[in-house]
């Protein structure tokens, strides 16, 4: 037996298969049930609460004893009808005896100067508004209080002409529509994925019972990520960005894992062995792989630390935490299912001639071929995909970063229609596009920001509104693109010459993303710094080299330049938006630029280890690198084709969603991975590897002993005493002949 301590834990989940079970189904249990709290508890917005801007917002909270406003909009209606008038009264009265509406406007209502009575009638003069204020309530109060409005205001439509129509938003319905959307569009892009993915895995397996394992595991992977995700949102800010991903990633680890540990399981089978010791021998050599692969998820993840927001380290740790679950859920409920399954998992005949086939084929199979083409013209290999990355990464010379506001919210949610027709037919934005709130005299601060009517950045400067608890605010609409260079240049100027008198904060989607965008610049070096840093001490610990780590990184950082550009084509530009029927939002996020980066890089260099393990394998038995490359790539190429293909296909099911953040992320990663394993994994890294040869390896004599003394291997298993199945070869590396038993297989 082998002496893996992995390998021993497979060995002991495979015989204590029910305990395993027991443990996993209260985990699985647990995460339904924190489902439903942590979607109550995403923060809806990522930035700190001790920058400016968000402590503007606190204080006009504090200040405000209001939970914000339901609107609901009338349209097809003559507003001088007395039906519509009756109407629209009736139901204004049914609203305000809700429980936690403070005060109900319309036009028609009674003590309204006739200012604020044209604000609630369209320009077109077809539609009307009726706007309920809410009490000051904490946010499951205002999702309720807000629900039971627009079940009133809906209601109207009744009562109406025909023809009328009413459609109801504001910010306490549009916050519990986003949050419901995001919902669904995880859950519906977990359905979609698992049953695709099994499919695939039946065709890789050839037996459905075997491709149903990864599947499994994936899905309690996920179950235990949202309670991970709930016990992080207890003391820090999660949003709906961190959902998405942690799922996202959840999900492509454990079928990555679980189709590893399988094939690698079926193949010690297909060599005789039996399953008990099959399972110790798989878990001991892919096991040790997927550990090492969790690691190296984690280290690139770990930069996400360095930044000084907590949704980006919130999310750092929680994916950290998810790659050790995927990886745990794997090693050990994989086991336990191949225990209880022990009868359905062995390997076909074709499968077992298909292994045999491969390892006639080191250096004849499909891998191999194109690998001997690439490395005839290395030179010009590299040029043209080079060349092709760096075109696909040019549309990143022309994109911009935004916050996206309801650009990333598709219109088949209702409130943000709402919005639309608020800012298009009564010209009147929801939210101002900059807020000054300032401890002074109101007629201080109007008299302050009355010049400002005149700066070619400003289009108009609203009256000063008192709050209460001596807090003012005034508040200005801006000249062209709200969050553009003009705008943010205003901020700056706001802040600079601030009120007269006592404290003052900037606000505004500006000044957010002005305050988002230094924290990151902040924070991005030593981001940067620890997970380079990390990536080449794990680099160097499996090869022995210092230029392998550099070339692994060099190429992964072009593929990612290329990866954004896809995203810029695609979401900024509005490329093929029509087929992949994408939101046009015309910025990326900084959040998801993060957050992408991130993942895709920690995601890039799991394949790289894969293929950079055998290929040293190889170069440590005494091969030429041009052998090493070529068998190393034939090895792993049906394997980790596989995998990617099943990662592309599970972050395509979340690039379908409804919400662009989740959009930007699958598709993004999708992307990455699929850039690296066709164009980096086949033709960059043989291409680069043949050219260097012998330097491949090269590093200072110091850190050659340093790397003798602490070095990552794989060491073979030879089989113990006792062990060995019959008819087993001396030579232990050696295929031994295969048994009936171990060939015969339902599947």
């Amino acid at each position: 037996m082998p002496r893996s301590l992995i390998g021993r834990l497979g060995r002991w989940c495979f015989r204590h298969w029910a305990w395993v079970f027991l443990f996993w189904l209260c985990a699985a249990v647990a995460g339904v049930a924190a489902t439903g709290p942590l979607f109550d508890r995403l923060a809806e917005t990522g930035v700190p609460r001790s920058v400016e801007s968000i402590a503007a917002n606190d204080v006009i909270n504090a200040s405000n004893d209001s939970a914000g406003t339901v609107v609901a909009v009338i349209d097809g209606v003559d507003p001088t009808s007395p039906r519509t008038r009756s109407a629209v009264i009736q139901g204004a009265a049914r609203v305000a005896a809700v429980d936690g509406v403070k005060r109900v406007d319309y036009p028609y209502a009674e003590g309204l100067s006739p200012a604020r009575t044209a604000t609630l009638v369209s320009a077109d003069g077809r539609a009307i508004l009726v706007t309920a204020t809410l009490e000051s309530m904490d946010r499951p109060t205002r999702d309720a209080t807000g629900s039971a409005v627009a079940q009133v205001m809906h209601g109207l439509v009744a009562d109406l002409p025909a023809g009328a129509s009413i459609e109801v938003g504001g910010g306490p319905v549009l916050g519990r529509q986003v949050r419901a959307t995001v919902q669904q569009d995880l859950q519906l892009a977990e359905f979609l994925s698992l049953p695709i993915t099994l499919v695939v895995l039946v065709i890789v397996f050839g037996g459905i019972v075997a491709a149903g394992l990864p599947v499994l595991t994936a899905a309690l992977s996920v179950a235990a990520a949202m309670v991970v995700m709930l016990g992080f949102s207890t003391f820090t800010d999660v949003d709906q960005e961190g959902v998405t991903v942690v799922t996202l990633l959840g999900l492509g680890l454990a079928v990555d894992y679980g189709l590893l540990l399988v094939a690698r399981y079926r193949e010690e089978l297909i060599h005789g062995w039996d399953p008990d010791v099959a399972i110790a021998r798989a878990w001991a050599t892919a096991g040790r792989t997927i550990g090492f692969s969790a690691l190296t998820v984690a280290a690139a993840l770990s930069g996400l630390l360095m930044f000084d927001v907590p949704t980006l380290s919130a999310l750092g740790a929680a994916g950290v935490s998810i790659a050790v679950v995927a990886m745990l859920a794997s090693l050990t409920f994989t086991a336990g299912l191949i225990g209880l399954l022990r009868r359905w998992v062995r390997p076909s005949r074709r499968a077992a001639a298909a292994a045999t086939r491969a390892a006639a084929e080191a250096d004849r199979g499909f891998f191999a071929r194109l690998s001997t083409v690439v490395q005839r013209r290395p030179v010009m290999v590299i040029a043209l995909t080079g060349a092709a990355l760096l075109v696909a990464g040019a549309p990143l010379l022309s994109t911009s970063i935004r916050l996206p506001g309801l650009n990333g919210t598709p219109r088949t949610i209702e409130a943000a229609r709402v919005a639309d027709l608020l800012d298009v037919r009564f010209n009147r934005p929801e939210t101002p596009a900059i807020t000054v709130v300032a401890r002074t005299d109101p007629a201080v601060l109007q008299a302050w920001a009355t010049p400002y009517a005149d700066d070619p950045d400003v289009e108009r400067v609203r009256a000063v509104r008192v709050l209460g608890d001596g807090v003012a605010v005034v508040e200005f609409d801006v000249a062209g693109d709200t969050q553009g260079p003009g705008a943010r240049a205003l901020v700056e100027r706001l802040r600079g010459a601030r009120p007269p008198g006592g404290q003052s904060w900037v606000t505004g989607d500006p000044a957010v993303l002005t305050d988002l965008l230094g924290l990151i610049w902040a924070g991005l070096p030593a981001a940067l710094t620890v997970t380079l840093l990390a990536m080449m001490l794990l680099l160097f610990a499996m090869t022995g080299s210092l230029v392998v780590p550099v070339k692994a990184i060099l190429a992964n950082l072009i593929s990612l330049g290329a990866t954004f550009g896809v995203l810029t084509a695609v979401f900024v530009q509005g490329f093929a938006s029509d087929i992949l029927h994408t939101l046009t939002v015309g910025s990326i996020n900084p959040f998801i630029a993060v957050v992408v980066f991130a993942f895709a890089f920690g995601l890039s260099m799991d394949y790289e280890v894969f293929l950079l393990a055998r290929i040293k394998e190889y170069a440590d038995a005494g091969m030429p690198t041009d052998v090493a490359v070529r068998r190393g790539l034939q090895h792993t190429g049906r394997v980790i084709t596989s995998a990617a293909v099943l990662m592309v296909i599970v972050f395509s099911c979340f690039a379908a969603a409804r919400m662009g953040n989740i959009e930007q992320i699958g598709l993004g990663l999708a992307v990455a991975v699929l850039i690296d394993a066709t164009i980096v994994r086949c033709l960059l890294v043989p291409a680069t590897m043949t050219l260097l040869g012998r330097w491949n390896w090269w590093a200072p004599g110091w850190l050659q002993r340093l790397h003798a003394w602490v070095g990552l291997r794989e060491h073979p298993l030879p089989p113990a005493a006792g062990e060995a199945p019959t008819g087993a070869s001396p030579d232990w590396s050696t295929p031994v002949a295969r048994s009936d038993r171990a060939v015969r297989s339902p599947s």
